[in-house]
């Protein structure tokens, strides 16, 4: 099968189509027929030799895909083969063939095409468990996401509509202000003009947010902690800016806040799979209404692997960027 390979030096340039094995199905995996595959940042990491695979892992980039199944392993009875699906996968997505286990696929809403679909899983798996599980957010309470337009940001703004949230995004142009507050966000600041810890501050009357969603790392730890209020939580899910800083404990101890945080793909099957039947009980339904929807920015031939991954280190893009893998 094609899939993509990528050279020592772990550069965008180094990424091209190669040859590989077409993987089997094992005992409880399907096997899929890649149509589209998201791109995310892990697969940036993962290139450059920052964050490697996990033992038993595909070592192809790509962790979301959406096309048809092609095989079934044992004991597999809840798909078929030719249906259409989307799944979260531990790696080997930027490839014609991807092995995934069932109990981590879901059905194509209703209504999405498979470029649409191939833009959920990673985005949805990563929002539900980080806001719902780990950050307890619910009806009523206020939410600041950083990176609000990126596609961890524009699912967490859904995701807080969903859960009737008050939704203050930071972002890093007022393009992108914008852009977020017709996609539902109640409010958008741009960090390059604006403070958000004093915005924030200003539109809540000093009160603050409850929880806080943070891709950015130790510069905003000592701000996040501020703009937090009594019993808030703040979920750290990545570290693009670095993950070592000094910062005060002591708004920790008076408000009692929760500092929390987690990665996706070294969880357990089993974690995983409760986080997939929480989304098509919870989320998949309201996508198929049309009251949630991805939103693509770009996608980009296989073969163009490396000027996607190119544009994702821009941080230019507005939402999602999808490789099409079969014509």
């Amino acid at each position: 099968m094609k899939q993509i390979i990528y050279g020592a030096d772990g550069t965008p340039e180094s990424m091209q189509v190669g040859e590989g094995a077409k993987p089997q199905p094992g005992p409880g995996e399907i096997l899929i027929e890649v149509h589209f595959a998201g791109i995310n940042r892990p697969d940036v990491l993962q290139r450059s030799g920052r964050y490697p695979p996990p033992p038993g892992a595909s070592p192809i980039l790509g962790l979301e895909v959406a096309g048809t199944v092609a095989a079934l392993g044992e004991g597999v009875s809840e798909w078929k083969v030719s249906q259409r699906v989307t799944a979260l996968v531990p790696g080997g997505g930027y490839a014609e063939y991807c092995v995934a286990p069932a109990v981590h696929v879901l059905p194509i809403p209703e209504g999405l095409d498979l470029a649409q679909a191939a833009a959920l899983p990673e985005t949805w798996f990563t929002v539900w468990a980080n806001l719902v599980d780990l950050g307890r957010l619910k009806q009523g309470e206020r939410l600041l996401v950083h990176g609000g337009s990126s596609g961890i940001g524009l699912t967490a703004i859904q995701l807080a509509r969903h859960l009737g949230v008050e939704c203050f995004v930071s972002v890093g142009s007022e393009e992108k202000a914008r852009f977020c507050r017709d996609f539902g966000a109640d409010h958008a600041i741009d960090y390059r003009q604006d403070d958000f810890v004093q915005k924030v501050k200003e539109i809540t009357s000093g009160e603050g947010v409850d929880v806080v969603l943070d891709m950015v790392g130790a510069p905003y730890l000592q701000k996040n902690l501020g703009v937090l209020r009594r019993d808030g939580r703040l979920v750290l899910i990545a570290f693009l800016e670095g993950s070592k800083g000094e910062f005060d404990l002591m708004p920790v101890m008076l408000k009692r806040l929760t500092v929390t945080g987690s990665t996706m793909r070294p969880r357990t099957l089993a974690e995983k799979a409760a986080i997939r039947d929480a989304l098509l009980a919870h989320i998949w339904p309201e996508i198929a209404a049309g009251r949630l929807r991805p939103h693509l920015h770009a996608t980009f031939p296989l073969s163009q692997a490396g000027a996607a991954h190119r544009l994702m280190e821009s941080s230019r893009h507005i939402g999602k960027i999808v490789l099409q893998v079969k014509a």
